[in-house]
């Protein structure tokens, strides 16, 4: 299990800011929320601009790797880059959108649209089969070459309809299990605790800890 993402902290060489491979403002937000937890000074900032990169690997971490790589190319050879790719995988789809994600409704995709595809496309299964999860691959590449790779996984079910005005993506149809609100419902302090985001970043600095 998971530590809890206030616990572990960064451990020598100590990066003070990380690059973001993403332009999505909302990952930017929860990854500097998490980051406050420690009770440190990490700064983080989104790619400006972040290079185009084809999220065609077929896995989390392959294509977090790609962003990762793709930043790190651009930039000072001192920075840390942190990519990640997640994604919500329902059990009655076979896992998808898993991967896709992102490009549910098609290649002119957009957060809303791949929502309400998503809350179409399960209206006919019925409450006991919409069982899901939430799945995020983090990749960290340091300036000295290294690369740390972790992973958190929230498990839970999909509402009928969308509930909540919190979060982004597929949060206002994501129940985590033990919970009676959606990602959406939940202000970020609780959401960061139980996700598959905060999950994955208390790994990445248990590996950084250690390291």
């Amino acid at each position: 299990m998971a530590s809890d993402p206030g616990c572990s902290q960064w451990s020598a060489p100590r990066p003070t800011h990380l690059y973001l491979a993403t332009t999505n403002a909302h990952k930017v937000s929860e990854f500097q929320a998490l980051a406050d937890a420690m009770g440190g000074e990490l700064q983080m900032s989104a790619a400006s601009p972040m290079p185009a990169v084809p999220e065609d690997t077929g896995t989390f971490i392959g294509n977090a790797r790609q962003k990762a790589r793709a930043l790190q190319s651009l930039l000072p050879k001192t920075a840390w880059v942190l990519a990640d790719d997640s994604g919500v995988c329902v059990d009655a789809l076979g896992g998808a959108p898993g991967v896709e994600s992102a490009y549910f409704a098609g290649p002119q995709h957009d957060s809303a649209a791949n929502l309400n595809k998503l809350t179409a496309v399960m209206q006919a299964v019925p409450l006991g089969q919409r069982g899901a999860s939430f799945r995020c691959v983090l990749v960290l590449l340091g300036p000295d070459g290294r690369e740390y790779v972790a992973e958190g996984r929230c498990e839970g079910t999909l509402r009928l309809t969308p509930v909540g005005g919190y979060g982004f993506g597929y949060d206002p149809l994501f129940e985590p299990i033990g919970y009676t609100s959606t990602y959406a419902e939940l202000d970020q302090p609780t959401k960061n605790k139980i996700s598959h985001r905060g999950r994955a970043w208390a790994e990445l600095l248990t590996q950084l800890h250690s390291s």
